[in-house]
């Protein structure tokens, strides 16, 4: 009868080194993979956070410019004065949203005919200067932090007269002193390496016309 022959102690040291090799090879694989995997679902939470944000301030757009009694109002967009807390006074561009919105409540609910102010806050990012129409005058404006990561925010014009475009980091007066509304803004989002901006066309109307 054969007698089965163990495995020597130099074979079981070449088998042990053999998957030491496999293990390391195997982790190296999966923390590169993870590290790539990390890389790239941080740069896609950006990506669907800059959208996200993008989508909501459109709808806030196309709000404010409804018709009111089945008419385009004349100046759905303007620029005004705000003071907020811990900033100076800046001109941002303002406008009305009769049925509020989430980003501003008001008494556990969306502030009704809130007036809202986009500004940009060195430490904040992108900021919503709002209150009620229905609050004092002399109110305070609130304060709603937006997005971190929009760290300026831009104003496209179109010159009708020169039938150009100008790109703008502080908006445009008129001949007469008057602000000019622009026809888009631009916003431009950072976080560490990642960059990229995002264009917002205003819902202007002409006044009297419907909004199809």
């Amino acid at each position: 009868m054969k007698t089965r022959r163990g495995a020597t102690l130099i074979e079981l040291l070449v088998a042990i080194a053999m998957m030491a090799m496999l293990m390391t090879a195997l982790l190296s694989f999966v923390f590169s993979m993870t590290e790539i995997w990390g890389q790239g679902g941080e740069k896609r939470l950006f990506d669907q956070h800059v959208n996200a944000v993008t989508r909501h301030l459109e709808s806030m757009m196309r709000r404010a410019a409804l018709p009111t009694a089945g008419l385009a109002s004349e100046e759905a967009f303007t620029f005004q004065e705000v003071t907020p807390s811990r900033a100076t006074k800046l001109n941002g561009l303002t406008f009305l949203l009769p049925g509020g919105d989430r980003l501003m409540q008001w008494n556990g609910s969306p502030a009704p005919f809130a007036v809202a102010t986009l500004g940009i806050d060195s430490q904040q990012g992108l900021m919503l200067y709002w209150r009620s129409q229905l609050e004092e005058e002399d109110d305070e404006w609130r304060e709603t932090a937006v997005t971190p990561f929009v760290k300026a925010m831009r104003y496209v014009y179109f010159d009708v007269e020169t039938e150009r475009w100008s790109n703008e980091s502080n908006p445009l007066r008129s001949r007469e002193g008057l602000w000019r509304v622009p026809e888009r803004l631009i916003l431009q989002f950072e976080h560490g390496d990642l960059k990229t901006e995002r264009t917002i066309t205003l819902p202007l109307a002409l006044g009297g016309q419907p909004i199809l």
